[in-house]
């Protein structure tokens, strides 16, 4: 039953996963397996999360998680795992629901990554190390 748990995860968050898998590839990316996560990293992704909207040392997507180097990947790894599991919990609708979380956040005049649900439940997960 655990394994038939896990492949519907595995399905409901492939979209990003594919995607993941897809940007890593066209970005020249390193791929690694870790406990059933691909992490990738490499000069291209490090620039791209570098110049994002907010600049991240990792980023997730589905069960892809990118790094700007493998000591950031080992860094934020806890913090990205809470992600990989919101992605298995909410599916194609994780990004549009964190998106709408954080605009709403940001039109109240509140920090829309900081104060993003998503970002609680990962940042707690990381402080309780």
């Amino acid at each position: 039953m655990r394994i038939a748990v896990q492949i519907i995860a595995y399905l409901w968050a492939s979209p990003y996963t594919i995607t993941g898998i897809a940007i890593g590839l066209i970005l020249n990316g390193r791929f690694q397996r870790v406990d059933g996560v691909i992490e990738i990293h490499g000069p291209r992704i490090a620039w791209l999360l570098r110049h994002m909207i907010v600049c991240a040392q990792a980023l997730t997507l589905g069960h892809v998680v990118f790094g700007q180097n493998e000591s950031a990947l080992d860094f934020t790894r806890r913090h990205e795992r809470v992600h990989v599991r919101q992605y298995e919990r909410w599916g194609p609708m994780f990004v549009p629901l964190y998106l709408l979380f954080s605009a709403i956040l940001f039109l109240r005049g509140r920090d829309g990554y900081r104060d993003n649900p998503f970002e609680i439940e990962a940042y707690e997960a990381e402080e309780a190390e």
